[in-house]
């Protein structure tokens, strides 16, 4: 029995400890999601961005300690049966990864990928999942969505196999989609017009989604609201604007700066994060 609430996904005082580790990954962080909402998460490489991405999706590895809580529509998801995980994942949560080559099946053609969610969540019969894969192979962008059905990943390139992953994700309009560094692997030019099918998607599939990202450029055309995550934990919270434009703690000014470069004069410092930590005690 599914449980009402306004919030599609809650998170409790997440942490997640690994083995061998003095600190945690994921440090008591709380965050919710509402229907339709876009929110980032951003900090910089290490910061627990993707940890938090492969709590959600149930996908963290055997030997992590998670507690807290993470709630879909009011129902607990830690510790529940894979078997149960599983109907929610691809369906109602689905998720972007960082690197599409390596999260394609490079021995399996690309849109036998893409029909395999559908068959795992819909059953749909072969003909008309092949119809719909090629449907929305052509909605993310791709030119010729036949060839690039009957492709493998390594016969495509880095922009097409992106786009094979926001189709994956997107083919059975989920609730919530996560991204997790959607575009690094990209260059500029592709990148740009990644983003643009990747909100065209979310505005038909009416979907939440959680961006993570340490691109601030990137992350200010994509969400409404961010969450800023150092070491483990979310120092600071707010709307796009003001994260972006008036920050209130030391690391967010940080980034902020850091990402800026365009203002640094010829010959002058480069901005550091350690500047920004030396007006605080470096505490949370």
């Amino acid at each position: 029995m599914i449980t009402m609430t306004d919030d599609l996904l809650t998170i409790d005082d997440l942490s997640v400890r690994f083995p061998g580790n003095r600190h945690p990954a994921v440090d008591r962080i709380s965050l919710r999601i509402g229907r339709g909402e876009r929110v980032g998460l951003i900090g910089e490489s290490g910061s627990g961005k993707s940890v938090t991405a492969l709590a959600v999706m149930g996908l963290l590895a055997d030997n992590a300690k998670t507690t807290g809580s993470i709630r879909w529509q009011g129902d607990e998801l830690l510790g529940m049966h894979d078997a149960q995980y599983s109907r929610l994942r691809g369906e109602q949560i689905s998720m972007v990864f960082q690197e599409p080559m390596t999260a394609l099946d490079p021995t399996m053609r690309t849109g036998r990928q893409v029909a395999e969610v559908l068959r795992l969540h819909g059953g749909a019969p072969a003909g008309e999942a092949r119809s719909r894969v090629l449907q929305t192979l052509a909605k993310v962008g791709i030119g010729d969505p036949q060839r690039v059905a009957d492709s493998f990943p390594y016969q495509l390139s880095g922009g097409q196999r992106q786009r094979v992953l926001i189709a994956m994700a997107l083919i059975n309009t989920p609730d919530l989609l996560i991204c997790d560094e959607p575009t690094t692997a990209l260059d500029v030019t592709v990148q740009a017009r990644v983003l643009e099918l990747l909100q065209g998607g979310l505005d038909l599939a009416g979907s939440a989604l959680l961006f993570i990202s340490h691109d601030l450029a990137v992350v200010s055309q994509m969400v409404d609201r961010i969450a800023v995550i150092y070491e483990g934990r979310i120092v600071e919270s707010g709307t796009r604007s003001q994260i972006l434009n008036a920050p209130q703690h030391p690391y967010t000014a940080g980034l902020i700066a850091t990402a800026d470069l365009a203002n640094v004069p010829a010959g002058g410092r480069l901005p550091v994060l350690d500047d920004f930590w030396k007006r605080t005690d470096r505490g949370h």
